[in-house]
């Protein structure tokens, strides 16, 4: 599977967050800050995509997304 525009856009914004705050990032942030007009929910269902690429990692369940290394990449 490759990465989409949106998914690249997304994990950029997940990056750049987590690299300025040092804490996972959830939806909502994501919504908020990525400027895609998009639904939280649509965007948990890319972060869980890229998770299952090996872009993201998630630390415990009810936790936002943290880049992996491939992510960082």
């Amino acid at each position: 599977m490759d990465l989409s525009d949106r998914k690249k856009r997304i994990l950029r914004v997940i990056i750049e967050n987590y690299i300025e705050s040092a804490e996972p990032v959830g939806s909502k942030t994501i919504a908020e800050s990525s400027g895609l007009d998009i639904s939280s929910a649509t965007i948990r269902n890319e972060m869980a995509d890229l998770e299952a690429m090996g872009y993201l990692e998630q630390p415990h369940t009810s936790a936002g997304r943290i880049p992996s290394p491939k992510g960082y990449r």
